[in-house]
């Protein structure tokens, strides 16, 4: 039994003798027999990535039941059916189960959806069994099987290269870094981590080549599964929503109890209420002081917001994620894939005597090849025609025909080479014709060390044509001749200088040069070695190419900028490549500063600090790194989203307020870790993502603002009541208050939680960490304000009815029909003057006719609600009795059909005047930077 596999790195396994590798894991050539692979599966485990640890279903449903909102509602049903009010709790309790339901059913749904996206590792792998090669489920494979590896295949385990073919390996998923690297049979150490040429790792993939390999480490032993047990160390923390609605929940319940405390004193010392009576009629205050809909319009905006997003490619696995995206202030992005299209391109082709540029981007074939912007024929350009032919002989990758689309082909192979290929199909050079015309008789793959690949065809009269392409710093001492227009001539200091000049002005761009020469040979050996293949080469040219950003990162980034937010590049692509891409498409200016990998890991915390305190870029990151950025980000205060795909950034992902993993590149272990996941891999995602987060926020203090809003028309006519000590009777009773809170308001209020986001969101600062829900203004507007205007229209709707059946100041109807309908006056007033608080509730500074006034019918639907409800409540005789209330006529239903008309037009003249005042003072300030 191998029992090193469990107490050594798989790494250090590369630098042993291969026969010593073979002894301590007892195998051979032909791998294990299947005795062995049994008793081995039995000490190892499975080959499988273990995920967090899920929660129980039943502790997750019960959560939604046991916030601080949540208990406060549950004890206030218990005090109301104590009390003798056994519809009020009922009513409350409903409230809560119908939230808490809801809210688990959407994080089911969302949890479920997600699971159905993670892929974990490759199924099956063919691996040599007793002396046979057989298929099996990779979850089989044990320390010390033998298997074999072809192009497109994921490799499932960490394993030492027996033998190796033009091998090419992706190990972004570990490193970060977008081009593949080469791998062989022989050691050498390699580049950064995971590079040894011999050993490949679980969650990386075959690009390019063939191998066999012996197994070293499988499941949770191999560095992929270490990173995940990194990732599950992390412990996530409650999001900053969490926080607030409980420090709102307090706030909130403070006053509720306060003001009943007030009142149930004032009860008893102004009217001298009996204390069981004056007990019932504080209840009725605290419930009213109580926003009952909170945690539903919360649940509700949050689902809507996860709707939404879902459209818009982005999957939410906790509902709060969205509100706290909303908030960030930073945002760390990977370079490939999400603000690039992870398609390389050749954008230019470079000979001495011309420089071509290649038009489309991606592996499509929808561009052309022209000079000087006219389009060229291949065939008129000796030395063009010569690149063509170097960069599709002297490759591996295939064209085949293309499953998905019957009748289409694909081509498979590595990036680079897939973007050669598709340029000579750009330029109408017939590559089926040149295979078959000059096949292939020898190769010399590419390696790490030489960096480059060579192919020998035959050419005429028994001679061999020899092309290589690869590194120029390689390759460039190899020639000794150059070609202009289809002559060879010795080259010189001035064509080197020129050559060199040309691939820095190239790499400034933040784009890749390959070399391309060849040359003739008389060698009649079948076999040419590598060293005289390459050697007295003709230049040729160079094949310029780069990974394109997205056409819609553009303006992605700039709705970043007009939204204070930060966006900070960390990836594992080299330092010129990384700021180019970041230049180009605006995150940072030329200023930004470049710190690598290696700069990183000599920087203490503060120097991080300081370098995160300004426009930066990280280039070439390990994945302790990426998770040290984040951390010291959050420490400056910062709310951090941080994308990636790889494992290397799970630690990363679940460490950030908000991870945000790949739908479509992403590792299992990153998606895991993450609260969100893109399904198209499109920054453009995140940054609509935000929009929606920061409307959810809105959309609560919207809510707030009109839940609190009807409190002051409910507890003026009960202050009218006390302090004057019982002279103007009740305006309002109890159970109206609550109809107004329990009935009334909650379609309304919940028509709020939809409301999309405002056009100017993104043009507004993310919110301070420690600002909160219930701000100065929000209590301004909703008690000195809208709650002002309808106290006053309420009182005046229950004295206006007084006088007009008949009754004066001092004659007041204290029961009987004239006082119901007083009181059912006052109900009405309230639930009309909510109609047009809700209506002006959608906007902040806005124009409500800006967004369309019926544009969110929601809000419609709970309008006519709660009309209905009221008319149900005043024409029903068993309801009439419980509630108070009485039928009123057409005069007073028109009275109050008028009342929402001029609260909604001063609003929206107020808010007129108040866009008014704030563009003056923006034009003052901007005039007063002009001068400074």
């Amino acid at each position: 039994m191998p029992a090193q596999a469990k107490e050594k790195a798989a790494r250090t396994y590369a630098q042993e003798d291969l026969d010593q590798v073979f002894h301590e894991f007892d195998s051979g050539q032909s791998g294990l027999s299947s005795k062995q692979a049994i008793s081995r599966l039995k000490h190892f485990g499975a080959n499988t990535i273990q995920k967090t640890q899920q929660e129980a279903q039943w502790k997750i449903f019960l959560k939604n039941f046991t916030s601080l909102m949540a208990i406060l509602l549950w004890v206030s049903g218990v005090i109301a059916i104590v009390s003798g009010t056994l519809e009020l709790g009922i009513a409350i309790w409903c409230v809560n189960i119908i939230n808490g339901c809801f809210s688990y059913y959407q994080q089911h749904e969302a949890q479920k959806a997600t699971d159905s996206m993670l892929a974990m590792l490759p199924t099956y792998t063919e691996v040599y069994r007793d002396n046979k090669l057989q298929q099996l489920d990779s979850k089989n494979l044990v320390p010390g099987d033998v298997f074999m590896l072809t192009a497109g295949d994921a490799i499932p385990v960490d394993a030492r290269i027996l033998q190796a073919t033009s091998l090419q390996v992706d190990e972004s998923a570990l490193t970060g870094e977008s081009v593949p690297e080469s791998k062989e049979e022989k050691y050498a150490p390699g580049e950064g981590q995971f590079a040894e040429t011999n050993m490949v790792y679980a969650g990386t993939s075959v690009v390019n080549g063939t191998c066999s390999c012996l197994t070293i480490a499988t499941g949770m032993n191999t560095e992929f599964g270490k990173i995940a047990q990194l990732t599950h160390a992390q412990k996530k923390v409650a999001s900053p929503l969490q926080i607030e609605l409980n420090r709102l929940t307090r706030q909130l319940s403070i006053i509720a109890f306060g003001i009943g405390a007030a009142f149930f004193l004032a009860s008893i010392l102004f009217v001298h209420y009996a204390p069981a009576k004056a007990f019932i009629f504080a209840l009725g205050m605290i419930v009213a002081f109580i926003p009952e809909g909170l945690l539903p319009t919360v649940t509700l905006s949050l689902a809507q917001g996860v709707k939404r997003m879902a459209k818009k490619h982005a999957l939410v696995k906790e509902l709060n994620s969205i509100e706290t995206l909303g908030e960030a202030t930073v945002i760390c992005s990977d370079k490939t894939g999400t603000l690039t299209q992870n398609q390389m391109t050749v954008n230019h082709i470079w000979t001495k005597a011309n420089t071509y540029t290649v038009s489309g981007q991606g592996y499509a074939v929808n561009g052309k090849v022209q000079l000087n912007d006219q389009d060229v024929a291949y065939k008129d350009y000796p030395d063009l025609k010569q690149a063509l032919l170097i960069s599709t002989l002297d490759n591996e990758a295939k064209i085949q025909a293309d499953p998905k689309n019957p009748g289409q082909q694909k081509i498979v192979g590595t990036p680079t080479e897939r973007a050669l290929m598709v340029t000579a199909l750009k330029a109408g050079f017939d590559i089926e014709a040149a295979l078959k015309a000059q096949p292939r008789l020898q190769e010399c793959p590419f390696d790490s060390q030489r960096k480059r690949m060579t192919t020998i065809h035959p050419a005429t009269n028994g001679q061999k044509l020899v092309l290589v392409k690869g590194a120029l710093d390689g390759m460039l001492p190899l020639c000794d001749q150059i070609q202009t227009d289809g002559k060879q001539q010795e080259i010189t200091d001035a064509d080197v200088k020129q050559i060199q000049g040309a691939n820095e002005h190239f790499a400034a761009q933040g784009w890749r040069s390959l070399a391309l020469a060849y040359k003739v040979a008389d060698d009649p050996q079948a076999k040419v070695s590598t060293s005289a293949a390459e050697s007295h080469l003709i230049f040729v040219g160079l094949e310029v190419m780069s990974d394109p950003p997205r056409a819609e990162v553009y303006q992605a980034v700039q709705k970043c900028h007009d939204a204070r937010i930060r966006i900070i590049m960390v990836t594992g692509d080299s330092a010129l490549t990384a700021k180019s891409i970041a230049v180009k498409i605006g995150i940072t200016g030329d200023n930004a500063r470049v710190v690598t990998g290696d700069e990183l890991h000599k920087m203490t915390d503060d120097e991080l600090k300081i370098a995160l305190s300004g426009p930066v870029i990280f280039a070439r990151v390990a994945p302790e790194q990426k998770y040290r950025i984040v951390s010291n980000l959050q420490a400056r205060g910062e709310v951090v989203a941080s994308t990636g795909d790889g494992v290397n950034d799970a630690p990363a992902l679940k460490k950030a307020d908000i991870g945000i993993a790949m739908g479509k590149m992403g590792t299992d272990v990153a998606k895991d870790a993450a609260d969100m996941i893109l399904t198209d891999d499109n920054f453009a995602s995140i940054v609509a993502a935000i929009e929606e987060g920061r409307a959810v926020y809105s959309n609560i203090q919207k809510f707030l603002l009109y839940i609190l809003n009807s409190n002051m028309p409910e507890a003026v006519p009960s202050a009218l009541f006390l302090f004057t000590r019982g002279a103007i009777p009740l305006p309002l009773t109890v159970m109206q208050i609550l109809t107004v809170d329990l009935g009334t308001d909650m379609l309304p209020a919940l028509g709020l939680g939809s409301e999309r986001a405002e056009p100017d969101v993104m043009k507004q600062p993310p919110r301070p960490r420690k600002a909160h829900l219930l701000r100065k203004n929000i209590v301004w507007k909703a008690f000195g304000w809208y709650g002002l205007m309808a106290s006053t229209i309420s009182s005046f709707a229950y004295f206006y009815t007084n006088f007009q059946l008949g009754r004066t100041w001092t004659t007041l109807a204290t029961s009987g029909p004239i006082y119901r309908e007083a009181t059912t006056m006052t109900l009405a007033a309230i639930v009309f003057s909510q109609i047009a608080a809700v209506l002006n509730c959608r906007t902040q500074q806005l124009s409500v006719f800006s967004i369309g006034i019926f544009s969110n019918k929601h809000v419609w639907f709970g309008i006519a609600f709660e009309i209905v409800l009221l008319a149900v409540l005043i024409y029903t005789p068993f309801l009439q009795g419980v509630f108070n209330t009485t039928g009123i006529g057409l005069r007073e239903w028109l009275f109050l059909i008028c009342i929402p008309i001029p609260l909604f037009l001063i609003e929206e003249y107020r808010k007129y005047l108040s866009r008014k005042l704030f563009a003056h003072r923006n034009k003052l300030y901007t005039q007063s930077a002009v001068q400074h």
